[in-house]
């Protein structure tokens, strides 16, 4: 199967399915972490062009873990706007390139603009890819996939319709987690955070609910049209 997994920034996709994406490599698939902005405003004294090719060179690091492919949109951070058309456009052209099976975003109530939207373009471009009257650098794709919303960080109002166990992938979690230097740093300074301590403790929440060490959370967006029998092949 071919699995799209559609962050906001670098760091995104770690903190909230890594563990499940290390899983589906490991079982054979082949993964594509997007990152659509480029996570160029999160420090307070690296400026945005510097940080961007820090944040680039972060993210192929963690992805070359599990031997994942690696996109970015090139957006600015606070700079996506899930109402531009030509937003929409990039991101159809991102479905059509993949071609997944199953795609994973952020949930519609997540924390954060910029996560907000790339939920909102995902919904919109994971249907629209199928309609070739929209052209693009790439042909319509031939299905709707599955969509899958990722955990929103804290779980507030959010209750998932499935759990994946990443207890013997959560190391490999960490180990891509941790070449966000950067992010480390920021969240820590901006947020008060130490991130490798939350995802660890989120990762044991889930896995009470889930009936094992740790696990990852996921809501299903069921709607007509799309292939709701499909599963994390996992």
């Amino acid at each position: 199967m071919n699995i799209l997994a559609v962050g906001a920034h670098p760091d995104d996709l770690e903190i909230s399915c890594a563990g499940t994406l290390a899983k589906l490599k490991r079982a054979g698939h082949h993964i594509i972490m997007c990152n659509a902005c480029k996570g160029d405003k999160g420090h307070y004294h690296i400026p945005p062009d510097e940080l961007t090719e820090i944040r680039r060179k972060e993210a192929l690091a963690s992805a070359a873990l599990i031997s994942s492919e690696v996109l970015t949109l090139g957006f600015g951070d606070g700079e996506l706007l899930a109402e531009s058309q030509e937003n929409r456009m990039k991101f159809i052209d991102l479905v059509r390139y993949a071609r997944p099976d199953i795609v994973i975003t952020h949930a519609p109530n997540d924390y954060m603009p910029d996560h907000i939207a790339v939920s909102q373009l995902m919904f919109h471009a994971t249907f629209f890819a199928t309609l070739p009257s929209f052209r693009t650098e790439n042909p319509a794709a031939d299905k709707v996939p599955a969509l899958y919303y990722m955990d929103n960080l804290s779980g507030l109002e959010f209750n998932p319709t499935f759990y994946v166990d990443v207890t013997d992938t959560f190391q490999t979690k960490l180990d891509m987690l941790e070449k966000h230097q950067s992010q480390l740093v920021w969240l820590k300074e901006h947020d008060q955070v130490d991130i490798m301590d939350f995802v660890t403790t989120f990762g044991k929440t889930r896995g009470i609910q889930a009936g094992c060490t740790y696990a990852e959370g996921f809501v299903q967006h069921m709607a007509w049209t799309r292939p709701n029998a499909v599963r994390f092949p996992v």
